[in-house]
């Protein structure tokens, strides 16, 4: 298995060789390029768009061409990336759903497919508080989806949908994705329809842990069809994103997270493709000249990870 991690606080517009080389020289061979952070959330739920995506696909190409050199140089493989989101903003103008809809979703799939990059994970919608049920929610969701599927196939790209949690007064609920169960039919069922592995999942394991998933028995179901990994920590209340064993439940050390039954899962799926770690917040924690080894730490507990997911 290889390790990969976010290109987020590490690679950067100007000199993209440098932060490459980071990741390789930390011991990674795989990255998440963080697509997402040319449009931010925090942006998007306030109405806001900057013109980043109004670029031709022309332009954005020769924008991220540096990228791939320097990633090729660099020996990283660009293995997965995140759409920006959300794709849909509840109470949105009609003007801002469209343009995330039919500008700025095309386009990063164009984006994806000059990185030569096999997966890329969108978010789900969020609407069932606002429509009434989660199977609403999921209709709404396919709809997206399956306006890119035909790109996605002929591309070679397998979009990859998210296990999410929401908030509801205050309160951590389960978001779209929670229903292992569910996921593995509706992916099966687009797959199905356009004939290609168009769908696909990513694991989050911080989302996870915020709404107590059964980590074992959610990643045995999905199966084959886990693609990527979102791999974070966080204290089962807020979605920290940080390192793996950070956190524990009491002062005997248990961790607050369900590591064991996330090595479990994997090992009975066989699953041999990236162990990535989503921990771009843990790079503005520490202090810049300890960038390095915070990220030489993660990688080696990437290696542990696929250590005991490889034995027997």
């Amino acid at each position: 298995m290889e390790i990969g991690v976010q290109t987020k606080n590490i690679v950067g517009d100007k000199a993209p060789l440098e932060g490459f080389m980071m990741l390789k020289q930390a011991g990674f061979s795989c990255c998440d390029f963080s697509l997402n952070e040319y449009l931010k959330s925090h942006g998007l739920y306030g109405g806001e768009v900057n013109p980043f995506f109004d670029q031709s696909v022309e332009a954005l190409r020769e924008f991220f061409a540096p990228k791939k050199e320097a990633a090729r140089a660099a020996g990283i493989r660009i293995s997965q990336m995140h759409m920006p989101y959300p794709n849909y903003v509840p109470g949105a103008t009609r003007e801002l759903n469209d343009y995330l809809l039919r500008a700025v979703a095309p386009k990063c799939m164009e984006i994806c497919a000059f990185l030569e990059c096999p997966y890329i994970v969108v978010h789900g919608f969020k609407l069932s508080h606002y429509l009434g049920s989660e199977a609403a929610e999921w209709e709404k969701t396919l709809g997206f989806l399956e306006s890119l599927a035909p790109m996605a196939r002929e591309f070679g790209i397998c979009i990859c949908i998210e296990n999410l949690y929401t908030s509801i007064g205050g309160h951590i609920v389960e978001g779209p994705c929670c229903d292992a169960r569910k996921a593995a039919e509706r992916i099966d069922a687009v797959n199905d329809k356009f004939g290609k592995e168009v769908l696909g999942f990513c694991f989050d394991t911080g989302h996870a842990n915020l709404v107590g998933c059964d980590f074992e028995d959610f990643i045995v179901t999905l199966g084959d069809r886990l693609k990527v990994l979102h791999i974070h920590d966080n204290d089962g209340i807020g979605d920290l994103h940080q390192i793996p064993f950070t956190f524990a439940r009491s002062r005997e050390n248990k961790s607050s997270t369900d590591w064991e039954g996330f090595v479990r899962g994997l090992r009975r799926i066989h699953f041999d493709r990236v162990l990535s770690f989503e921990t771009a917040p843990v790079l503005t924690a520490f202090p810049e000249v300890m960038k390095r080894d915070v990220l030489r730490f993660i990688a080696e507990i990437g290696t542990y990870f696929a250590g005991e997911i490889k034995r027997t």
